[in-house]
């Protein structure tokens, strides 16, 4: 599925040099940085950026790249998809994009990345590696890659798959690049076209990084943040917040809970506004709600951020996990030390959570706003401590943790 944000029409496309940094990056986009910091610079430089499709396979999320592509710039952003950070940058039309290298450009209209123009700027390396059925020439750097068409009647140029590619051609051209790969460099991993494209990994996490930190859930109980340490359980205030966690990113009343109807308990309507209001942790993919009367914790929000879905890149993902083993009772009983597949993690899809936690039965449908959200309703369904939005592909939204 494809997302686009549309200039006018009357917009002219802004002309770009961006800096390209071998094995780390190009322009403000580094190697390894989630997809909201991406949008963030995006949106930082809308007169820059201004058209910008957002690609990702809808059914599966994470069977292929998210892909963030701006076609006025000829280039590409793919994000792993379960990480969500950048592993790899392609230019895949140099023509519209020039790169500043040291203090050297190359590529755009003016100055064309030519086979000459590539050896003189970044110097001599191995020979490179041929594909015939492709009829593309790829010449590596560390973190780097150059990928040249040959024409047929050259082909013999370059028989072998590790061959070097001479300078010019008997004609006296020389090749002109079709697409720059730029990947993390850290393994020894050579990154070019077609299937080898996946070779590209996303670059280490730096040593106690919180980014993906996995979040163990004691249902009815607590979190437990496994890098930090922390833990923060059902009843806490903010202040204990405040201090295992930090200062929220945002703090927000909540509205009224439009499932209280449902509710015997709390059969009362009520005005827009309650008590209650949120800690938002957007770089935890955490929510963390408060009784407006006692301050004490009463629910958590856990969020996977899919692509496909209306909170996409309001949040970074949370990295949760659920153990649990089955019990002679058909219940579903936590376990920390379950290493079995009685655990929920955000690639868990619906049809396995039931597998773990028995029929829900029917689920309340969620609409978000149907004129505002574009990727239609979810579905939630509840059970004991817990309750799961779920998408329309199967997947989890988001995890609501609760004392039943």
């Amino acid at each position: 599925m494809q997302r686009n944000r549309r200039r006018c029409e009357s917009t002219a496309m802004v002309s770009i040099i961006l800096d390209l940094r071998p094995g780390g990056g190009l322009g403000p986009f580094t190697l390894g940085m989630p997809i909201c910091e991406a949008f963030a610079q995006i949106e930082q430089q809308p007169n820059i950026y201004d058209v910008v499709h957002v690609k990702y396979y809808d059914e599966e999320p994470l069977k292929l790249d998210i892909v963030i592509s701006f076609p006025d710039h000829g280039f590409h952003l793919r994000f792993d998809p379960w990480s969500q950070r950048l592993r790899l940058i392609e230019i895949f039309d140099i023509k519209r994009l020039q790169m500043r290298y040291a203090t050297s450009l190359i590529g755009g209209t003016s100055t064309l990345a030519t086979f000459v123009a590539v050896y003189a700027l970044f110097g001599p390396t191995y020979p490179g590696i041929y594909d015939k059925d492709r009829g593309v020439y790829t010449l590596f750097y560390p973190g780097l890659s150059f990928a040249f068409p040959i024409p047929s009647q050259y082909a013999q140029c370059c028989n072998d798959r590790e061959a070097e590619l001479p300078l010019e051609f008997p004609d006296g051209t020389t090749p002109v690049t079709c697409r720059v790969s730029v990947y993390d460099s850290s393994t020894d991993r050579k990154v070019g076209v077609g299937s080898s494209m996946m070779k590209a990994c996303v670059p280490p996490l730096a040593a106690g990084s919180l980014y993906m930190e996995e979040v163990v859930v004691k249902l009815g109980e607590e979190l437990w943040f496994t890098v930090g340490g922390q833990h923060i359980s059902f009843g806490a205030s903010p202040q204990d917040v405040w201090t295992e966690l930090g200062c929220p990113c945002g703090i927000h009343q909540k509205q009224v809970d439009q499932m209280v109807i449902h509710s015997a308990s709390d059969p009362k309507p009520r005005t827009t506004l309650c008590g209650d209001y949120f800690y938002n942790y957007f770089t935890r993919g955490l929510d963390i709600l408060f009784d407006g009367q006692t301050h004490k914790i009463k629910k958590f929000v856990l969020h996977t951020n899919y692509p496909g879905h209306s909170d996409f890149n309001s949040y970074m993902k949370c990295n949760f996990v659920i153990y649990g083993s089955d019990s002679d009772d058909g219940s579903f009983h936590q376990d920390v030390n379950n290493t079995s597949k009685c655990v929920i993690t955000p690639s868990t899809k619906w049809e396995q959570v039931k597998e773990i936690l028995g029929d829900s039965g029917r689920a309340a449908i969620q609409t978000q706003g149907s004129t505002s959200n574009p990727f239609g309703s979810t579905f939630v369904y509840g059970y004991p401590n817990i309750a799961f939005e779920v998408m329309k592909n199967g997947y989890i939204a988001t995890v609501t943790l609760f004392q039943s």
